[in-house]
Parts: structure tokens; sequence; C-alpha cells
């Protein structure tokens, strides 16, 4: 099984935005942060310019909702150019009508939990998703470190993908660097944000290839991939 590596632009330069797309062409996809601060205590960018990032870049948009209302809000970043679309669970007033409506206009839906927010309740839900996100720090800022606690949690979260034979994409989000990136894949991650760990390196391109070869390492080995 191929690792996926999504470089987060909260940690780019927001005025080279086209520029800093294009110093990761190499990545799978590009991870973008939408923070409204409500849901979470900071506020990054909105729909205006996902629109521009999708004309700027061949790279799929990953975006990531930290925000309130996602149910009224996220089929417009689908429309914006959006290629996966994520929604918070603990904001969502009906999550399975939204992963429903997310995918029908055509994008990836993806579920993020916080660290604090249990996988096991939505076990029945993971068939109406294309991708599960565990986040490893708490949301809000970029630069955190990673939280070991949520491990666990990245193991349990896959034994239930496993379980029901699904073939969904499991994402962490959060202090995911070259020191970190082995322990999510061993645990069950197979998609990986990474922030300061690419936009921080003389060569974001290079952090990008040299993060999914660690990881690709490990899942060849991991026993959750063979038994996949």
């Amino acid at each position: 099984m191929a690792a996926q590596i999504n470089p987060s632009i909260l940690s780019a330069d927001f005025a080279r935005l086209a520029e800093e797309a294009k110093a990761v062409e190499g990545a799978d996809w590009l991870h973008v942060d939408v923070m409204d601060n409500h849901f979470v205590p900071n506020l990054t960018l909105g729909v205006p310019v996902v629109e521009s990032l999708a004309r700027a870049t061949d790279t799929p948009l990953d975006c990531h909702l930290m925000i309130e209302a996602p149910d009224r809000w996220a089929p417009q970043y689908v429309e914006a150019g959006a290629s996966s679309v994520t929604f918070h669970v603990e904001a969502a007033t009906a999550p399975v009508r939204l992963a429903r409506e997310i995918r029908a206009k055509g994008a990836r839906a993806a579920m993020a939990l916080r660290p604090a927010t249990p996988v096991e309740p939505y076990e029945d839900l993971l068939p109406e998703l294309d991708m599960l996100l565990i986040m490893t720090v708490e949301p809000g800022f970029g630069g955190q470190a990673f939280l070991d606690i949520m491990l666990p949690k990245i193991r349990r979260s896959r034994e239930l993908i496993s379980k029901h034979g699904l073939e969904l994409w499991l994402q962490v989000d959060g202090g995911v660097s070259a020191s970190t990136i082995e322990r999510c894949a061993e645990a069950g991650a197979d998609v990986f944000v990474a922030g300061s760990a690419v936009y921080g390196a003389e060569d974001p391109s290079g952090a990008v290839r040299a993060l999914r070869s660690k990881a690709e390492k490990v899942i060849a080995e991991a026993s959750w991939a063979c038994n996949h």
C-alpha cells in the first residue's frame, strides 16, 4: 500500500501560495486548513482562496474544515475546486447526510476527530466515508508537538476499518515529521499531513519524498497492511 503525503499550506507563506503550491508538486495532495475562529481559536482562509488555489495548481486540494456549521459550508468547498473535503464530526449536525452530499458533488468525503473524540461511537458511519482523519494535535495551530497518546486511537481506527473490509484512507494531522511518521504508519495511518516538516525544509519536494519513503518502508512490513 502506498503512503500519501499532504503538505499543509498552514505552514506556507500565505503571500506566495501559488509558488508554495508549485514547490511541492510531487505531493499527493495539498492540505488546506480552513479555520473560522469559532470551532478553533484561529482564522485562516475561505472559499475565495480555495478557488484561486485550485486554479494555480494541478495538485488536488484536500480541504480540512475546522469550522462551525460544516453542513452549510462544506459543499461550497467542493464547488470551489476541492477534491476532498473533511468535516469535523463534533461540528456536523448530520454527518451521514453531509458525507453523501460531498460525494454526490464529486469529491471524497472525510470525517475528522479531535484528540478527545473517540472513534468507536462512529463505527457505523465509516462506510459513508472515503477517509478518516485522526488529529494528533489539538486543531487550530501549526507547529505543535505530536501527541503520542493518539497512537492507540490510530490502531483502533485501523482495526475498525479492517473489521468492515473498507477501502478507507486513514489520515493523521499534527506534528507529523521525519521523527514521528514511522510510528503513525506502524499504527495504521496511510495518509500524512505535514506542515513545518515540509515547508520548513530547504527543499520542500525533497522533504515530501523523504517522508513518503519512510512511511512506505514501514507500511510494507506492517501487520495491518499485510492483512489488508
